[in-house]
């Protein structure tokens, strides 16, 4: 019998690694030819700087930035060529390069003869630096915990990969957001937790309780978030999109899609926490009773969701710190601060996400008393 499931589990794994593979070669549909045809994008080293263009207002500058860089990378490596950094105005967008930095550059080339017309630096490089950060992340996991880690890594790589090819292009492409995203998150959740867990009891009992806990966060958000009236287009480059000429997106659905597509992993841990203590006690008490079962998972449950839901309110809180720092300086009233957009829908995120957690621990116990082989 356990011969039978590892050579499941090794089946699965390997199933995993070659969808993984497909849908990252799948095209999306959005690809634009035109953004790379005759032209490459390379790193380059910042040798020297012109600021005599920049002007300064008040905490802003604008104007353009002269550069010379030395290409390290691709068909012109060691060439140098002169490029440009266009400032606009705005912090969040703008950089300000000096000597030494390396950059994103991108150059575009005459199709007839294949020279270099024009270079502009489009940001620091940073991908040498994501590399190795992934890099660690993952000798660290596998490292630590593994075949488990290793099953952990590739359950990253998948969600991260289905997210970016299957989500994102549905969304796009004006499908409901709110059953795209539940299916996506149900998919997502059954690959981690079966490859975590096998197909054992203790992983369907953990599936059973996460999908149950993400489908009650679904009706919430749907239910309040009408109630709250949020226009989707408080999400920050939503209007943008608007601009870009999909004015067919329901902003509004996307935006309750984003409130329980951000609590389902939240959502996930807590049961996977529950169905694993329940698992271990029935291993070293078989002849428990369905009922004491259950209330030992409560029991289990009650710590988890008191760090779980504070966990929710710091993760939303980090990402919104300067806009409460900008209402705490300007001395805004407390009323007015909870009735603005972008804060009302922080709210909505960080209860309804949190509502979703302290109800998904007792459905875990209680499927864990039923499913687990215990005395009725």
């Amino acid at each position: 019998m356990r011969s039978n499931n590892q050579k499941i589990s090794n089946f699965f794994i390997g199933f995993i690694i070659v969808l993984s593979i497909v849908l990252w070669l799948m095209p999306t549909g959005f690809e634009n030819p035109s953004q790379i045809k005759n032209s490459i994008r390379t790193k380059a080293l910042v040798v020297k700087v012109d600021d005599a263009d920049l002007k300064n207002h008040s905490i802003v500058t604008i104007g353009t930035q002269d550069l010379n860089l030395k290409i390290l990378s691709g068909k012109f490596k060691g060439d140098t060529i002169n490029a440009h950094n266009v400032l606009m105005g705005q912090k969040k967008l703008d950089k300000l390069f000096k000597p030494g930095d390396r950059v994103l550059a991108v150059i575009k080339m005459d199709p007839n003869t294949g020279r270099i017309i024009s270079a502009r630096a489009d940001d620091l490089y940073r991908l040498s630096t994501e590399w190795i950060l992934l890099l660690l992340f993952a000798l660290f996991l596998v490292g630590f915990a593994g075949i488990t880690g290793f099953k952990a890594l590739l359950s990253f790589v998948f969600t991260a990969i289905i997210l970016w090819k299957v989500l994102v292009p549905f969304l796009l492409k004006g499908y409901s957001p709110v059953i795209v995203s539940f299916i996506i998150v149900t998919i997502t959740t059954t690959v981690i937790i079966l490859l975590i867990n096998n197909f054992s009891k203790k992983g369907m009992v953990a599936l059973i309780g996460s999908i149950a806990g993400v489908a009650i966060t679904t009706l919430l958000a749907l239910v309040f978030g009408y109630f709250f009236a949020i226009p989707g287009t408080v999400q920050e480059f939503s209007e943008m999109l608007l601009y870009a000429g999909f004015t067919n997106l329901n902003m509004g659905d996307i935006f309750i899609s984003c409130i329980f597509l951000s609590a389902a992993g939240a959502v996930m841990d807590v049961a996977m926490d529950i169905a694993a203590a329940q698992n271990e006690i029935i291993e070293k008490r078989p002849d428990i009773h369905t009922k004491e079962l259950i209330i030992s998972g409560f029991n289990v449950a009650y710590p988890v969701i008191g760090t779980m839901t504070t966990t929710l309110l710091f993760a939303y809180s980090g990402s919104f710190m300067f806009v409460f720092m900008m209402f705490m300086a300007k001395g805004t009233p407390m009323d007015t601060i909870f009735n603005t957009n972008y804060i009302a829908a922080e709210v909505l995120h960080t209860i309804v996400g949190s509502f979703g957690l302290v109800l998904v621990a007792p459905i875990t116990a209680i499927v864990g008393g039923f499913i687990y082989p215990v005395k009725k």
